[in-house]
């Protein structure tokens, strides 16, 4: 299960008054962000990319005599939670792992536990039963994959004199308290574990695409981090997102784009570690995550 987004700028007026629960965005936000998926290239990738990715877990599901459907649910574009749930029905199912590719537990998370329930709900007796994954922050082949990536990058800045790497994850209202910062907390241990694993020293957590509502967002925010980070001297700062795990807006134009120019502003180069997307060792991850599910520990409990 994936966020969703707009293939088509004809479809971003659609797509953001859905996230609206309905309510049309006002003309100045529409074109706001019809700007950004336009400096994008036209649209999202997102719905692309998550179809290679759902082709390459059926593939590696396959490899490991898993044979089994593997379906693609949109919270806010087609295809949608509801339709992937019922055509999972529909194949005669008994269970049915809900995998969100998100590896940290956010309220989006129980968005689309929500929106997959709901839908078995109205299928009614004899539905499958749902195995949600709540939470893969920790994933060693997740770990492994990011650390590559930041690795690459790194390496990409080779002659840098003092190179930052700034792990990333989209932020949430503070008025979610709790469970904004447990939230905080597994992006901050994904990032742990990746710099360790990827031997490096000089690192911090920055959270960014905070919303326009208004209110206060989870820091530090990304911007912020870069500017204060060049006005103490690093040279090339390194985006690793660990809270995405494919290419959309909010990696192509928030960091690419418009972080990257925050940067130059500051008198630094941003470098950017590559997506996830089909990275055979992320899929070998999505895998081993669905494993579990399927598998769980004895005495440990089924979601």
């Amino acid at each position: 299960m994936a966020y969703g987004g707009p293939e088509r700028l004809e479809d971003v007026e659609a797509y953001y008054t859905d996230i609206r629960h309905g309510a049309p965005p006002p003309p100045e936000l529409l074109g706001e962000l019809v700007a950004r998926y336009r400096a994008i290239g036209g649209g999202s990738p997102l719905p692309r990319i998550v179809e290679r990715q759902r082709a390459a877990l059926a593939d590696e599901l396959a490899r490991r005599g898993r044979e089994m459907p593997v379906r693609v649910g949109m919270r806010h574009t087609e295809p949608r939670i509801a339709r992937a749930v019922e055509a999972l029905a529909g194949d005669g199912l008994e269970r049915i792992v809900g995998l969100a590719l998100a590896p940290q537990r956010s309220p989006s998370i129980v968005g689309y536990a929500q929106a997959a329930t709901a839908a078995l709900e109205r299928l009614g007796a004899g539905a499958p039963r749902l195995t949600m994954v709540e939470s893969w922050h920790e994933e060693p082949r997740l770990v492994e994959a990011l650390a590559a990536a930041t690795r690459d990058a790194l390496a990409s800045a080779a002659g840098a004199a003092r190179p930052w790497v700034l792990f990333t994850a989209h932020s949430l209202p503070e008025r979610l308290g709790q469970e904004a910062e447990a939230y905080r907390s597994e992006v901050e241990r994904t990032a742990a574990l990746v710099a360790a694993r990827a031997g490096v020293g000089r690192w911090s957590v920055a959270l960014q695409s905070a919303g326009r509502t208004g209110e206060s967002w989870l820091g530090p925010e990304l911007r912020s981090e870069i500017r204060r980070l060049a006005g103490e001297g690093t040279d090339v700062v390194v985006v690793c997102p660990v809270g995405f795990v494919s290419d959309h807006l909010e990696v192509l134009y928030d960091i690419d784009i418009d972080a990257r120019a925050v940067a130059h502003g500051a008198g630094a180069r941003l470098v950017r570690a590559r997506s996830m997307n089909d990275d055979p060792v992320f899929v070998a991850a999505l895998a081993d995550v669905v494993e579990r599910a399927l598998d769980p520990i004895p005495n440990g409990g089924d979601a």
